[in-house]
């Protein structure tokens, strides 16, 4: 495997392929291969060119990633969701994945909900269901509010941003002087993942090295940008209300917000429905895509999904 196509891709992108979700494509129950087509597009905006991933026809649902991540997180969730008759979305927020083109100022989380309306009015739509995971739930709960008008549901996979405090096992870290989003060797990559994941799959040491050797070399750049979204901690206690039919999808794992903070989250959206997912942590719709899909679908469709 070409070490710059693994820089590249992200860690994200080796964890599908390690749990098996790689070529457009994700795992049913029964532990069968399904495939979709996926296609990439690309919109030149002001400032950038931003990249997306799209499948499927049908009621348009758009997909927003995390902080350090890019929108092959979805490709599972993008597969499930054609495959029940939606069109999925999943950019590459700016600054993100192949979206790099992008000044540092729109690392602010306004601004990637201001890029996101650029994306939607250089695409013609008006309308659709929003969804996003960690800082992209933060982003997409700035969208709705920024233009409510255009949202029809909202939903976190997983936790959001700005809800609570970072969990103590990554105060732990911090305390003692290690990031563990930008991992500098291999133990404290071999940390990051065990707060991501509940069941980390193993990773090549040629692969560890060569996403270490980018956070060491761009580590400059990633703390600048770290230290962008870190002023957001507390965004969904400073903002208005959000009005629109909300899903929060917590896992009952989750190693970078703790699950109890859901319940917060709950009693400050009127019209939300709360599911704390067993056996889930931070990026469900990686290790839980099939659960993850049908609770989110379910919830698409009107029904009831709460717990």
């Amino acid at each position: 495997m070409n070490k710059m196509r693994i820089v590249a891709g992200g860690l994200i992108t080796i964890v599908l392929l390690l749990f098996g979700l790689g070529g457009y494509g994700y795992a049913d129950n029964l532990g069968n291969t399904q495939h979709c087509d996926i296609a990439t597009h690309e919109v030149a905006l002001d400032g950038g060119v931003l990249y997306y991933n799209r499948a499927g026809e049908g009621p348009l649902v758009v997909l927003l990633h995390g902080l350090f991540a890019q929108k092959e997180q979805w490709d599972a969730l993008l597969c499930l969701l054609s495959a029940a008759g939606y069109t999925a979305i999943a950019p590459d927020l700016p600054g993100y994945g192949k979206s790099i083109d992008f000044p540092l100022a729109d690392y602010q989380l306004e601004h990637q909900a201001d890029r996101i309306q650029q994306l939607m009015e250089a695409l013609g739509i008006h309308s659709f269901d929003l969804a996003g995971s960690s800082m992209g739930g933060a982003i997409a709960a700035l969208y709705v509010q920024r233009y409510p008008l255009s949202v029809r549901s909202l939903a976190f996979i997983g936790s959001p941003l700005g809800v609570v405090d970072w969990s103590p096992a990554v105060k732990a870290a911090i305390y003692q002087g290690v990031n563990p989003f930008i991992p500098i060797n291999a133990a404290q990559f071999d940390l990051e993942m065990r707060l991501l994941l509940v069941n980390p799959p193993a990773i090549p040491d040629e692969v560890k090295e060569a996403l270490i050797k980018d956070y060491v070399e761009r580590n400059r750049h990633y703390q600048q940008v770290w230290d962008i979204v870190n002023l957001y901690d507390t965004l969904l206690y400073q903002r208005r209300r959000i009005r629109v039919p909300t899903l929060i999808l917590w896992g009952e794992n989750d190693q970078i917000f703790t699950v109890d903070s859901a319940d917060q989250l709950r009693s400050r959206i009127p019209r939300s429905q709360r599911v704390r997912l067993p056996n889930a942590g931070h990026l469900p719709m990686l290790e839980n895509a099939v659960e993850t899909a049908a609770i989110y679908i379910r919830f698409l469709r009107g029904g009831y999904v709460g717990r």
